[in-house]
């Protein structure tokens, strides 16, 4: 695979900006996923693996847009209104006679245009008199008509390679008559969580223990991005063992994901492990909260190492791991973030980026604004709408200011 080499980062205590480690790992690591066929029902949430050429015309062929009266731009008034005989009625679904000049035909929404129509008269713009219509004045060519091939034209891009499909998505290619798709096939991740003092949720927590947060958070954040995660388990702060099983993992996976033991501690032994099986090339941020996040490969698998702390994760998660496992996965890049309004001031400390948990809130003239959310550093991220983003080079945030926000949508 593409290991990063370790003249990719500088290993010194100057902590790199998390954008231009972000753009370098898109630089130096290949696509990792395969491509599979899989039809159409099983496709949500999947990554199109080809461009998806539209195969026939949407839609296929001239409609009516409205309930009506199809006619010829023959027969369209000039002034005053104009009498035309019933010549026909074309549910949707039925094709159509050719009804001759001077009549109108009865049409239906998705109906097909009868030979020699073009227009569509809206049923509650005529009068019917017995087996006639009187159609008004001021009627303009090609009105309430949809063209062959108007919506997406045959041999056209539809769907662009690299999009994650959603509903939206499936209907387009359903529309198209498409009974399956070619996919890439999810990204295999190796997850775990590192220290003894872990313990799993519904086990009995010892004295000085905590529950592991992390693996259920990144195990769901991994499954929202298409990947397949495999949850394995709690690495013990053990050299040998943590080496063995991250070994044992990188024969089997895509790209191994842990949290916690990545900083300098002497209880930090992931670093010793993975820099032991392969290369750590890179494990410092300028960011808040996360700084310790490690990129590297054991065995020549991709590596991540993400922090202990929950916020911390979630917040590395969203500035890094989101765009290396799309970027893996042959995703698309992600959508850059929105703009919301600061309905808060402070100062922040430049050259490093942070991210500040924010709800939303109308301000006093009702456009959103976002305040920082309640304290706590899980209890507020949970509460939270999303995370203003705070660039390197700003300073301070007034009341006003525009600031870039990520809703947690991106992420759960």
């Amino acid at each position: 695979m593409g290991r990063l080499s370790r003249d990719c980062f500088d290993a010194a205590p100057a902590p790199m900006r998390v954008a231009d480690a972000v753009a370098l790992l898109r630089a130096r690591l290949p696509v990792l996923s395969g491509i599979e066929t899989v039809p159409l029902e099983r496709a949500d949430g999947r990554i199109l693996a080809q461009d998806l050429i539209a195969p026939v015309d949407l839609p296929p062929f001239d409609n009516a847009a409205v309930d009506g009266y199809a006619l010829g731009a023959g027969d369209l008034p000039r002034a005053g209104e104009t009498l035309l005989p019933l010549g026909g009625r074309v549910p949707a679904g039925h094709a159509p006679a050719d009804p001759g000049p001077g009549y109108a035909v009865r049409i239906f929404t998705g109906a097909p245009m009868p030979p020699g129509t073009d227009t569509v008269a809206m049923q509650e713009d005529v009068r019917v008199a017995g087996d006639a219509v009187v159609v008004p004045a001021g009627l303009a060519r090609g009105a309430n008509r949809r063209r062959a091939g108007e919506d997406v034209a045959r041999g056209s891009l539809a769907i662009r390679a690299g999009t994650r499909l959603g509903p939206r998505h499936l209907a387009l290619a359903a529309a198209l008559g498409l009974p399956d798709l070619r996919l890439r096939t999810p990204l295999r991740v190796a997850l775990f969580s590192t220290g003894d003092e872990l313990t799993a949720p519904g086990c009995p927590l010892p004295p000085a223990g905590i529950y592991d947060a992390n693996r259920p958070m990144l195990a769901a954040l991994l499954r929202r991005l298409g990947a397949e995660p495999a949850d394995l388990g709690i690495l013990r702060d053990a050299p040998g063992p943590l080496r063995q099983r991250l070994e044992a993992a990188a024969a089997e996976h895509d790209l191994i994901l842990t949290s916690g033991g990545v900083s300098v501690g002497e209880e930090d032994h992931v670093r010793a492990a993975v820099e032991a099986s392969g290369a750590l090339t890179f494990w410092r941020l300028a960011i808040k909260p996360g700084r310790p996040v490690a990129l590297g490969d054991v065995a020549g698998t991709p590596f991540a190492g993400l922090p202990g702390n929950p916020a911390a994760a979630y917040v590395t998660a969203l500035a890094v791991l989101y765009p290396l496992v799309l970027h893996l996965s042959g995703a698309r890049d992600a959508m850059p973030a929105l703009t919301v309004r600061s309905g808060f001031a402070r100062e922040k400390r430049a050259g490093r980026r942070e991210y500040l948990p924010v709800c939303l809130r109308a301000g006093a003239d009702g456009v959103p604004e976002a305040v920082p959310a309640p304290a706590g550093a899980m209890s507020g991220l949970s509460a939270s709408d999303g995370l203003a983003e705070l660039a390197e080079d700003l300073g301070a945030i007034r009341v006003g200011d525009a600031l870039p926000y990520r809703p947690h949508g991106d992420l759960s």
